[in-house]
């Protein structure tokens, strides 16, 4: 019988060694020191979705709407060259890289562009082209035909799931700006 009590006391010891282990672990994984958590540096913002093989996701609230050219008077414009001076910009305020893949961006009528596999840079922007051209870093192009941007209009920018993440509007109201 004392090889059971002998047996049964190294269990006890054992399973309460893993439990001090165990509890002392759990502050480290709710502080977020954890792998693939925000670890507190950057306050909720520009979290990486886990299991993205490799694509680099941020939060929405990184994304957003900058400038917007529209062009008057391009109709006569028998060569398309003003329909590349009409453009919405598109910022990354976050550090890190957004894969703007799935992203639309629509206006009023309900003409949409959908970003292709695209990776804006952190503290960087994109200016999306209403005409045709070669994409860039810095440019991307719808490859349209005919104007987008009217003189009032509202620029609708949403996420992969068809949230919308910031809208710009300018004309009939005056110029408004609204985040997510």
């Amino acid at each position: 019988m004392s090889a059971s009590l002998t047996t049964r006391r190294t269990l006890a010891a054992v399973l309460a060694a893993g439990a001090l282990i165990g509890a002392a672990a759990m502050p480290a994984a709710a502080d977020g020191h954890g792998h693939g958590r925000d670890n507190g540096r950057n306050h909720g913002r520009d979290h990486v979705r886990e299991h993205d093989h490799g694509r680099d996701h941020r939060a929405p609230s990184s994304i957003a709407i900058g400038e917007v050219q529209n062009e008057d008077g391009m109709r006569g414009d028998r060569f398309g060259r003003a329909l590349n001076r009409e453009w919405v910009e598109v910022k990354n305020t976050g550090r890190h890289a957004v894969n703007l893949r799935g992203y639309t961006l629509t206006d009023e009528q309900g003409n949409r562009y959908r970003f292709p596999d695209f990776r804006l840079d952190g503290r960087s922007s994109v200016k999306v082209h209403t005409g045709q051209g070669r994409n860039t870093r810095h440019d991307l192009y719808q490859d349209r035909r005919r104007q987008v941007w009217d003189d009032s209009d509202t620029a609708t920018l949403r996420d992969d799931r068809g949230n919308i993440i910031d809208t710009e509007s300018w004309g009939r109201r005056g110029h408004h700006h609204r985040n997510g």
